[in-house]
């Protein structure tokens, strides 16, 4: 066994093989597999392994198409089989909230250039006839649906792999995972020890264990999983082609043809977890006892879908393990605390995802960056503040629901709160209903009376006219929005301006008390995120920037030393704050301090050390409303006396709480971006006009590939539309993000953000285009189906800056 290597992959699952091929197709020969058992233990040998194409997120969908087309390439490269059926899948929506989710996926795949549409009933009737269609709304058919062999797709990227050079060593436990002075690592075995600049975990249900051997506590929680297949079933067998799959997701089971009978799997209400404590060490190629009594309902419903199923023998059960995060979604990327550790765990659908997850884990490792913004996977979207109850609590609502629709805007109140700040109570006994980001809760609106919820849907939502008068109230008068979720960091020392310079595209304030607004480039020149900084001192800087991204940013700070003496903390714990924004903001100020707060005193942009209601505050005139505003941030154990102060004043002037939602509407008024739907590592700075905020006459981070990436015209730009009130009002719903945009029949775009504009009565979409201009008449597709839009040639609030600046 090798004593030295490129990296090495822990697991030797699908998942850990697909790494491994994929580094080799990337030119690192020099790397190593290491499996405590045999290859496929675990989970990966008793998957079901179906394939799909389409997800409710693009790029997870992206990367979906590209596994499914990849299993046949495997084959021919390896002339190892891939056991691939694809006969295609048939989606039934037995509800209008699925037949809306359906059209929407299948104007995505019209956009990407996906197999995916829509066929009759007398069409469906003829592919599959043992489906009972009655009421059904719409069937969509996705023709390279289907499944395939765990073991054979397994050992064809060990096959390949291996003809690249890498070596595999089954039946090699890995007992420790050493990193050196130097950042990288020895992983040690009985068999030997390697030294690695990477390892790579990929450990599938003993991924907690592992990661624990680097001092990482990962949340992931095992459950049971059960499926059946029948004995031969005469109307299976006689049908003359192979079966296409049935998704039938409102009956919340999975069925498709497996030999000459039929494997129906469910996710029950009536979870099971496992290895609550840890995954036992001993387990391979076990199952646990059959337990069908759990999946009764579920099977009564896949016998009313397809009476045939109630007829059938069952030939075998099984009932195994798989790991889950609290969103369902893998835990990826490199741990941004330490140097060189890679997480790729927590694999659900893992062979319609391994082909695209293994190429995305290899790019972020040799490249430095993968080509699709993967956030929804990046295993910095959660942090310590996801406890192991909170896990738990998660994974049993992700798994009782995996067949329920996401949708838009929808928040699951599963393991929260779990993160609070002093306000909350105040907040909820005030009508806040809340939406939680980055652990905490935040209020999203404000309803009449305490203890209100959201529902949830594709249309406009029991949300929508009070999130509508939040909006009004604070265009009108003003309106009082926590931004405490917002990450907020100190940079001091002497070398604090420097070490800014040398992290942001723009150049750092020189005069005390002034503000910019800057990116951050990525490996590839996208917008890695985007950040306000605040000159505070000779030596001091207030820095502001996402939430949700705070441990995300952590990669890239940390790739530019600090100079000695100076220091780089987080704040967003300690600190909390408020924007008071509005026409009467400035009045409502003016009642909590002594402070000028006239426009020639305190202009746009500027901030200032002030005192609000005896407490001290940093007020900075900047607002993400677009409106005349300012963001006050306070110590924590301030936040209630300084809430309850502007509360107070803000009562004389009609004037409220407001939510995110309302801040939403808002900012899309406004025409502004957010991180993570506008501003992402896949989008370059002059398609969304951060490029004037990149000083190339210093050094930056990724300075390099930002005007490599500007070398090049847009490929598309970010635009704001306008859609036609008529046609929105007839389907009682506005764009939310991820709606395909066509001009002429031809796909030239999505949206990335929208929201109905309350205050100029607009109903808006943020979104990416090509060969369009402002003016042109395109189409966005509301649920799927084509609603009339213009691109506007400026925001219709404020267009000038007038407002904001006055």
């Amino acid at each position: 066994m090798k004593t030295k290597a490129q990296a090495v992959v822990i697991g030797g699952g699908v998942i850990g093989c697909s790494i491994l091929y994929h580094l080799t197709k990337l030119g690192w020969a020099d790397v190593v597999l290491l499996e405590r058992d045999e290859l496929t233990s675990g989970s990966t040998w008793h998957a079901a392994a179906n394939i799909h194409g389409l997800h409710d997120s693009t790029n997870i969908s992206r990367i979906q198409h590209y596994t499914m087309t990849l299993y046949k390439e495997l084959e021919a490269e390896t002339g190892q089989s891939c056991g691939v059926f694809q006969p295609g899948s048939l989606y039934l929506a037995q509800t209008e909230e699925r037949e809306h989710q359906l059209r929407l996926q299948a104007a995505k795949a019209k956009l990407y250039g996906m197999n995916f549409y829509e066929v009759s009933i007398e069409e469906a009737q003829r592919l599959n006839p043992l489906v009972n269609y009655d009421g059904i709304r719409c069937v969509m058919f996705e023709p390279d649906g289907g499944n395939v062999d765990p073991s054979g797709v397994t050992n064809a990227y060990a096959v390949g792999a291996r003809q690249r050079g890498a070596e595999i060593h089954r039946f090699t436990p890995v007992t420790a995972t050493d990193q050196q002075d130097d950042g990288t690592w020895i992983v040690r075995t009985p068999k030997g020890d390697i030294a690695t600049p990477w390892v790579i975990n990929a450990a599938g249900l003993w991924g907690r264990e592992v990661a624990k051997m680097a001092g990482i506590e990962l949340p992931l929680q095992p459950t049971e999983h059960q499926y059946f297949v029948t004995e031969t079933m005469t109307d299976v067998a006689g049908h003359g082609t192979r079966l296409p799959s049935v998704s039938d997701r409102d009956g919340e089971y999975y069925l498709r043809q497996e030999g000459q009978g039929l494997l129906v799997g469910a996710y029950e209400k009536d979870m099971k977890f496992w290895a609550e404590d840890g995954t036992p060490l001993d387990f391979a190629h076990d199952l646990f006892p059959d337990d069908l009594e759990r999946i009764e309902e579920n099977m009564m419903n896949a016998i009313e879908r397809l009476p045939a199923v109630g007829e059938a023998g069952i030939k075998r059960v099984i009932n195994g393990p798989m790991i889950w995060s609290p969103d369902a979604n893998v835990l990826m990327g490199p741990a941004p605390e330490m140097d060189g550790y890679f997480c790729c765990n927590g694999i659900i659908p893992g062979f319609s995802q391994s082909g695209g997850m293994g190429l995305m884990a290899a790019q972020w490792i040799v490249e430095g960056e993968t080509q699709y913004d993967m956030f929804v996977w990046d295993m910095a979207r959660f942090d310590s503040w996801a406890t192991k109850a909170f896990t738990k609590a998660r994974v049993q609502d992700q798994y009782a629901h995996r067949f329920a629709i996401h949708f838009p805007n929808e928040e699951r109140s599963a393991g929260r709160p779990a993160r609070t700040r002093p306000i909350y109570d105040k907040q909820a006994h005030m009508g806040g209903v809340f939406g939680l980001n980055a652990g905490w809760e935040h209020p999203l609106w404000f309803a009449d009376t305490p203890g209100a919820s959201d529902t949830n849907g594709f249309t406009r939502q029991n949300w929508w006219g009070p999130v509508g008068e939040e909006c009004k109230m604070l265009r009108e008068r003003a309106g009082i929005i926590d931004i405490s979720n917002f990450a907020k960091y100190v940079c001091t020392g002497p070398g604090a301006e420097d070490w800014l310079n040398a992290v942001f595209a723009n150049r750092m304030p020189k005069t005390v008390g002034r503000s910019c607004l800057t990116p951050l480039i990525s490996k590839r020149g996208g917008i890695a995120g985007d950040f306000t900084v605040t000159r505070l001192g000779a030596e001091e800087f207030w820095i502001i920037g996402s939430g949700m991204a705070e441990r995300y940013h952590k990669r890239f700070f940390k790739q530019v030393p600090l100079p000695d003496g100076t220091t780089f903390e987080s704040r967003t714990e300690a600190m909390c704050g408020f924007n008071i924004a509005g026409p009467k903001s400035r009045e409502i100020l003016r009642r909590l301090t002594n402070v000028s707060l006239a426009t020639e005193d305190f202009p746009f942009m500027r901030s200032a050390r002030i005192e609000l209601a005896g407490v001290e505050v940093l007020a900075l005139r900047v607002s993400f409303t677009g409106d005349l505003g300012w963001e006050v941030h306070c110590a924590t154990k301030d936040q209630p006396r300084l809430y309850d102060a502007l509360i107070e004043a803000g009562k004389a002037f009609g004037a409220g709480p407001v939510g995110s939602r309302a801040l939403m509407s808002l900012r899309v008024e406004k025409g502004y971006g957010s991180w993570s739907r506008e501003y992402s590592p896949e989008y370059w700075p002059h398609e969304v006009a951060l490029d004037r905020l990149c000083k190339f006459n210093k050094d930056f981070l990724n300075k390099d590939a930002a005007m490599e990436v500007l070398k090049s015209p847009p490929r598309e730009n970010l635009v704001l539309l306008h859609l036609d009130e008529g046609d929105v009002t007839a389907s009682d719903a506005d764009a939310t993000g991820g709606e395909p945009i066509f001009k002429d029949g031809i796909g030239i775009g999505r949206v990335t953000s929208g929201a109905y504009g309350y205050s100029v009565d607009m109903s808006l979409a943020l979104g990416f285009v090509k060969n369009a201009q402002p003016g042109d008449e395109v189409e966005v597709m509301v649920l799927g189906r084509p609603h009339k839009a213009v691109i506007l040639r400026e925001p219709p609030f404020d267009p000038k800056g007038e407002i904001l600046r006055g």
